[in-house]
């Protein structure tokens, strides 16, 4: 089947010539953006401003990570070996094994949100310093 016989609903191109830019395996090179004006990036990697910004987003990243990696750990080493301790009832129907679990969703959700808010208040600003300091230099 030619490309001037398939249906457009298929989403082939009727134009011979965007079907060379589009074709299976290559990159349409109109979506590229090109400008002579690229921002020097081994500059901003190494200015102080940068690493700053990379030490204080260490500073939360791994942390959060750690605690919640043993927290997660945690939590299937005693689904896994300590049955009695997961399966003791605080109340009623509930034991300590569904309200880790549920502490699961709940520690997610927090870290997302503590993340957000760090972001926006710490690596946010400081990338847009980052970035007017380098457009300034231009």
């Amino acid at each position: 089947m030619t490309h001037a016989t398939q249906s457009p609903r298929r989403g082939a191109p009727r134009d011979p010539a965007a079907n060379e830019r589009t074709a299976f395996g290559r990159i349409d090179k109109s979506a590229v953006r090109t400008t002579a004006d690229r921002p020097d990036f081994t500059t901003i990697q190494q200015s102080e401003e940068f690493r700053d910004l990379r030490r204080r987003l260490k500073w939360f990243v791994f942390p959060a990570t750690a605690f919640f990696l043993i927290w997660y750990v945690g939590y299937v080493v005693l689904a896994a070996y300590a049955h009695d301790f997961m399966a003791h009832r605080l109340w009623g129907e509930i034991n300590v094994g569904l309200v880790m679990g549920i502490g699961q969703f709940v520690t997610t959700v927090g870290l997302t949100a503590l993340y957000v808010r760090f972001a926006r208040r710490q690596v946010d600003p400081r990338v847009d310093e980052i970035r007017r300091n380098v457009e300034g230099e231009d």
